[in-house]
Order: structure tokens, then sequence, then C-alpha cells
């Protein structure tokens, strides 16, 4: 009889539903909460992972990166098709001008020589639309949206700034100065991949 009831509660134990490989609660890192899950051009995103950039004691930002499905390397990353978000939550006021110079370099820094000029004309239109902040704010929430087939959506506390910048190209450039092989911060990539 006991045997019986063990091999009733091991088949009733396979019968439950599995719970999602992803976490449902959001994430809190420095005061700041990141969403478990977003939508994205109509696409449901899931918390990838969240990170903090920061120099000895100097905290400038938190940051998540949402994707329709996990990923734990730069590669799978970049390889991920669909909607992505990269949300960066400040924690420093920052002249916008500081936020373009840190831009430029990281795509510098991660982007192969030969594919630079092809980013040059988009680069110049994002740096105008952060320059046209003027400084970006400590609790400001800043978006960069992948939307396929259309580009880069970059928006300021909700609000859309500028045109969208068209290619997945511009967009994989962006990624990289957090996730490439010579990222802003290496804690920070760590934590935007899970870990």
């Amino acid at each position: 009889m006991k045997h019986r009831r063990l091999w009733i509660a091991a088949i009733a134990a396979c019968l439950l539903p599995v719970a999602p490989a992803f976490s449902a609660a959001p994430v809190h890192i420095e005061g700041q909460t990141f969403d478990a899950t977003v939508q994205v051009a109509g696409a449901d995103l899931q918390l990838n992972g969240v990170g903090l950039r920061a120099v000895a004691w100097f905290k400038g930002y938190a940051a998540g990166l949402y994707l329709p499905a996990k990923a734990g390397t730069p590669a799978q990353v970049l390889a991920t098709t669909g909607p992505k978000r990269l949300q960066l939550r400040l924690l420093q006021d920052v002249p916008a001008a500081e936020f373009v110079k840190a831009i430029d370099k990281g795509i510098e820094r991660n982007t192969a020589a030969e594919q630079l000029p092809a980013l040059n004309e988009r680069r110049g239109q994002f740096d105008a639309q952060v320059q046209a902040l003027g400084k970006v704010k400590k609790g400001d929430i800043v978006n960069l949206d992948f939307v396929p087939g259309r580009g880069m959506v970059f928006t300021h506390n909700g609000q859309t700034r500028g045109d969208v910048i068209a290619g997945d190209d511009f967009y994989s450039a962006v990624l990289r100065i957090f996730l490439g092989e010579h990222p802003v911060d290496d804690r920070l990539k760590a934590g935007l991949l899970g870990g």
C-alpha cells in the first residue's frame, strides 16, 4: 500500500505544470525596480538580467536587458530575433555631451574599423537625439528599443525622441557597448547576461 501511494505521488508530480524558466518577480537594484516582463512592438519580453555601471564609489546607472527568450552569451543576444529593450535608469545627473561621448567611445571600441563608416550617419543621428536632452538626470529612464523592420526607438521618460534609427547593425553596435569584447563595465555585462 505504501509503495502504491508513493507511485501515485510520483505520477502526480510529473503531471504538475512546469514553472517558467524565468522569474515573474520584478528585480530591484540600487533602489531601481525592473519589471520581470515588458511589451515592445506588441511582443512580450522577459528580463534577461540587470547590472550596475559603477566606478569605485560612483554609481552612474542601473541597466536591464529584455529579450524574447533568455540568452547567456553576447553572441546569443546579438543573434536573437524579434524586439529587444535595453533600459537605463540614471542614478546621477549627467550632461548629454558626456553621455554622447560614452556612446561613441563604446561603439568605436567594440565595432570593427571597417564597419564604422556605415554607422557614422546613424551615430550622428543618435548623438543629436541625446544632445537635444541637454542633461540626463537622476531618476530618468532611457529605453533603447529594437523594433524589427524599423530599427532603434529612443525614449526618454516615456517620450519618443527623434526618428527611428534604421538597421539591425546599428542596434547591435549599441548593444556591444555593454556586451562587446571591451564593454563599458565587465560586471554590468555579466549582470545583463544573467550572471
